[in-house]
């Protein structure tokens, strides 16, 4: 059976700022979905209000494509739409709608055998390692270049943790929940994320040097 949403959804342009942190009601955002679970369709056009924009950004971080990530996000939607019987009454909504999230990149991935390329990598500003930020180096526009080709060789799985905490401000317990994991296994794989964007960084530099 297919589903189609009694409110028009509509997606953000391409030049929609994609760093929008996930600042809403939580409680409300789980009483929404609850009347969206019950048939209340037309409640699905207020959570696309509050998340449309940060699932954009989510995803044109991964993807780095403008369009595409347009498509994600109705997608996501529709998602929850079709499959919204499935959410329970435990947890938290932004938790839930970022694993659908999660799942629909995994498929674009699949069937695009793309490549995905962060954009803005300059946005990674806080730093909790003692070693010196890669990021920080980026003062120039060759800088900044540079940075971008880095964060382009950071493994998916890096790029992913690092999306979630420093674009999408997740903290680490809510990533647990989505990489269905530890607070402990998040915070190890964010240090190796950024370990492995600063070698990578001084690497590519090093070889332009030469």
């Amino acid at each position: 059976m297919s589903f189609a949403p009694a409110t028009e959804i509509r997606v953000p342009s391409a030049s929609a700022p994609a760093n929008v942190p996930v600042t809403v009601d939580a409680d409300n955002d789980h009483e929404l979905m609850i009347a969206v679970r019950a048939g209340e369709i037309r409640r699905l056009g207020d959570l696309f209000e509050r998340y449309h924009k940060p699932l954009y950004g989510f995803f044109v971080r991964l993807t780095n494509q403008a369009a595409a990530s347009e498509d994600l996000v109705q997608i996501v939607f529709y998602r929850i739409l079709k499959y919204r019987h499935t959410y329970r009454d435990e947890g938290k909504f932004s938790a839930w709608i970022y694993h659908l999230a999660r799942k629909v990149a995994a498929d674009h991935f699949r069937k695009s055998a793309s490549t995905p390329i962060p954009s803005d990598p300059v946005d990674f500003d806080t730093q909790p390692d003692q070693g010196p930020a890669p990021d920080a180096q980026a003062a120039t526009t060759d800088d900044v270049a540079l940075m971008r080709r880095a964060l382009a060789r950071v493994t998916h799985e890096h790029r992913e943790v690092l999306v979630l905490a420093r674009l999408q401000h997740l903290n680490h317990q809510e990533i647990a929940k989505l990489l269905d994991c530890s607070v402990g296994a998040v915070k190890v794989r964010a240090h190796r994320a950024l370990k492995e964007l600063r070698e990578v960084y001084f690497k590519i530099r090093k070889e332009q040097a030469a």
